[in-house]
């Protein structure tokens, strides 16, 4: 059996007297000696080789992206008998540390300091803030309710998390019920969960249900002292929106790792917006375990098996 890997991932994959592991240019169209392969690896492949895959490898039984997230695998245009697979699982850990990371830095201000290091100035603002009754619960999670949309394997490593630094957690999810031992509300409810947020953390995939889901309206619903992060997918807000609610003091402030149009443009407001941390898409940049999946993988589709990660 063929495996195309990306050459833009560093995987090692033991010797085999049936598996051909060959590493592939993900900018580059497909070579006719490529048209073989039953298996494709994705990870960050550029649209052109992605409309080469969909055209130059006939016999392709099953793609895999690395990806938490399978949009970019499901939109490509793959025939319908191709199973396409999701990289759930690979990012777990180091998206929940991005996330936490980025949640921290907001809710403590940390951006404050570094503006207030910048000009040489002793800034202890902050500091009188946490001890007023009235300020203090903003600079800690501690107390804190975190509505986390989105609720799958990532949040399932993020939950615990929260929960030892004093956070209550809810869940969102598609439809109500439990999910990795955690209970989940349904998103059609969400609006039962979003005035008690302190936090709201999005962890949405792009789906057409998704589509600037966190709109207007759903700000709205928040406290004004809540904080919004996302670590999911850009599409999922409406930018606009959220710049108003950052600019106005509706919302205190968000974190982005995602936008609507990567890379973020030049004359995006994002750039400029008030209380807005932006990172460039860079949580999950350390799939964790690929080579297995990508093994595992293999053998189910030699066996006829249903592989994991099915998404399509």
């Amino acid at each position: 059996m063929k495996i195309l890997i990306p050459d833009s991932i560093a995987l090692a994959f033991p010797v085999s007297d049936v598996d051909n592991y060959v590493v592939y240019s993900i900018t580059a169209p497909f070579a006719p000696a490529h048209a073989d392969a039953q298996i494709l690896v994705l990870w960050g492949n550029s649209a052109a080789n992605l409309r080469s895959a969909v055209t130059d490898l006939p016999n392709l039984q099953l793609v895999q992206t690395l990806a938490a997230g399978p949009d970019a695998a499901l939109a490509a245009g793959f025939a319908p008998h191709i199973t396409i697979c999701s990289g759930r699982s690979l990012h777990d850990g180091p998206v929940a540390e991005h996330a936490l990371a980025m949640l921290l830095y907001v809710v403590r201000g940390l951006d404050q300091f570094v503006a207030a290091q910048q000009q040489q100035h002793w800034d202890t603002r902050i500091g009188k803030d946490q001890t007023v009754p009235a300020t203090q619960g903003l600079y800690t999670l501690a107390g804190a309710t975190v509505v986390i949309l989105g609720y799958g394997s990532i949040a399932a490593a993020l939950t615990p998390l929260l929960q030892g630094l004093g956070a209550t957690v809810l869940g969102v999810a598609t439809s109500a019920g439990v999910r990795y031992g955690h209970p989940v509300t349904a998103m059609t409810d969400v609006h039962q969960v979003l005035p008690q947020a302190d936090v709201v953390l999005s962890l949405l995939p792009a789906l057409p249900s998704t589509e600037r889901l966190v709109d207007g309206t759903f700000l709205a619903q928040l406290k004004p002292s809540a904080v919004f992060v996302n670590v999911g997918r850009g599409k999922t807000v409406d930018e606009d929106a959220l710049v108003d609610a950052l600019k106005t003091g509706r919302l205190r402030a968000a974190a982005l790792d995602v936008t609507y149009v990567e890379p973020l443009p030049a004359a995006s407001p994002l750039w400029s917006c008030p209380n807005l941390l932006l990172t460039p898409h860079v949580a999950g940049g350390r799939p964790q375990g690929a080579v297995a999946l990508v093994l595992a993988q293999v053998a189910a589709v030699r066996a006829g098996q249903v592989a994991r990660n099915v998404v399509r």
